[in-house]
């Protein structure tokens, strides 16, 4: 029941800071600095500073992309995902780590995966903000690992 309140309160937050990004099926671009881009806070069990911002799509249905951003020095939190991710980051250096596997260290743009349901957390190491381009299979949610 606690995961799917996290699941619904995750989407309907996407869908509130993100009107603009299902209003037209024409081609687009978007880059985090965007004034129309829509800025809202992560799930709960994150700390203060973590944002999303739909980007493309419709978060409570499958294939849709978001921006993650963090401020530099972050750490956020064990979590995993019903979907698998792939992932570009825009800004700044990141570590993740997926639970069984060596940490990544991720420079501004170089692609990352992560399977679906895996365990993952990670660091903004750089004094930048970190923010990375999501895409999800699935609908987006995300579940504080236990």
């Amino acid at each position: 029941m606690k995961s799917s309140l996290v699941t619904k309160s995750l989407i309907t937050t996407l869908l509130i800071f993100s009107s603009f990004a299902w209003a037209d099926d024409g081609a687009f671009s978007r880059t985090a600095n965007d004034e129309d881009i829509a800025w809202g806070p992560c799930p709960a069990f994150f700390p203060t500073g973590c944002e999303l911002a739909a980007i493309q799509g419709d978060p409570a249905k499958p294939n849709s992309d978001i921006y993650f951003k963090i401020p530099g020095g972050y750490v956020f939190p064990a979590h995993w995902h019903t979907s698998a991710e792939r992932m570009v980051l825009v800004s700044g250096e990141l570590d993740v780590t997926y639970q069984g596997q060596n940490t990544t260290h991720l420079k501004t743009g170089m692609y990352a995966y992560g399977p679906a349901k895996a365990v993952h957390d990670g660091k903004c190491i750089s004094k930048e903000s970190c923010i990375l381009t999501i895409a999800f299979e699935a609908p987006v949610d995300a579940y504080k690992a236990e």
